[in-house]
């Protein structure tokens, strides 16, 4: 599942620099989150950094788009080929 940026959001940029997958962008309200870029930075960090980042926690579960760890992993795969991430990869659901 990605992650979301919700109506709280104040903009102060403290997620961006965060996203390893650079899924994180400038919106017209606020930031968002591009889901096919966001792996909940499976293969990372044991926790999605824009959720540790974010002072206002703005920062939330998409249940729309419920996904496993094997999905976030293989989207993180797919979005770094230059990176070995092995079988013992950082995941919060680990």
């Amino acid at each position: 599942m990605a992650f979301k940026i919700n109506d709280d959001c104040n903009s102060c940029g403290a997620c961006e620099p965060e996203c390893p997958n650079d899924a994180i962008h400038q919106g017209d309200e606020r930031y968002e989150v591009d889901p096919a870029a966001c792996t909940e930075c499976v293969g990372f960090h044991p926790e999605p950094q824009c959720l540790a980042a974010c002072p206002i926690e703005a920062c939330a579960v998409d249940e729309e788009r419920v996904e496993s760890d094997a999905q976030l992993i293989a989207r993180a795969r797919e979005l770094h080929p230059e990176r070995e991430f092995g079988c013992a990869y950082p995941s919060r659901f680990s």
